[in-house]
């Protein structure tokens, strides 16, 4: 089975990368922007999405029909789109990961799986992604063959939630005195404050 990743090919997508390939997947790894002829030709049966910067366009979706999924490092509803970790802390909103299928909404894709993260008191912005991101590679692992097989079925978001754009935490920059290894402590809630 030939599966597009969409992401870099360092950390933790490289881990997911590896465990396909290990499993006898062809992976094609991409990180610019796709070019629906191109990839219908080249007859991918799915399409994993980590860290991936751009917007899939419709075309492209409906070339998957379902066989599309996206990781993200948030408990969605909750902080879709930009600097969900970010978010999660400065809002006190719950903190986790996500697998969701793509749709043409910003991660607003029906869930496939999802798991709380709780962070300690010594935890860092830095020390709290590299969390969420182990925990979603684990995620995938232990799911990863009811998804392919359609054995999990993916259920609808619940709740209003909250989204962000890359721009929004421009006017919090302030708060991370230590940049990304400022204490998640030191900012909890702090964004009702700003």
């Amino acid at each position: 089975m030939k599966i597009l990743f969409l992401g870099s090919d360092n950390g933790p997508q490289r881990e997911i990368v590896l465990f396909l390939d290990k499993q006898g997947y062809e992976v094609c790894i991409q990180e610019c922007k796709l070019d629906t002829l191109a990839i219908t030709q080249k007859k991918y049966y799915f399409l994993i999405s980590f860290g991936y910067r751009h917007i899939i366009n419709k075309d492209i979706l409906k070339y998957f029909d379902g066989r599309a999924i996206n990781f993200h490092i948030s408990y969605l509803p909750w902080n879709r789109g930009a600097d969900p970790n970010l978010w999660s802390i400065l809002e006190n909103t719950p903190k986790g990961v996500t697998i969701h299928q793509i749709d043409e909404g910003l991660d607003t894709g029906n869930i496939f799986c999802q798991k709380e993260v709780m962070f300690n008191k010594n935890d860092t912005l830095e020390s709290s992604y590299n969390k969420l991101n182990a925990e979603i590679v684990e995620l995938f692992k232990v799911n990863w063959t009811n998804i392919r097989l359609k054995k999990l079925i993916a259920k609808k978001q619940a709740g209003k939630g909250s989204y962000h754009k890359s721009a929004d935490k421009k006017d919090h920059m302030h708060l991370l005195k230590r940049g990304w290894k400022t204490k998640i402590h030191e900012l909890i809630g702090k964004a009702e404050n700003v």
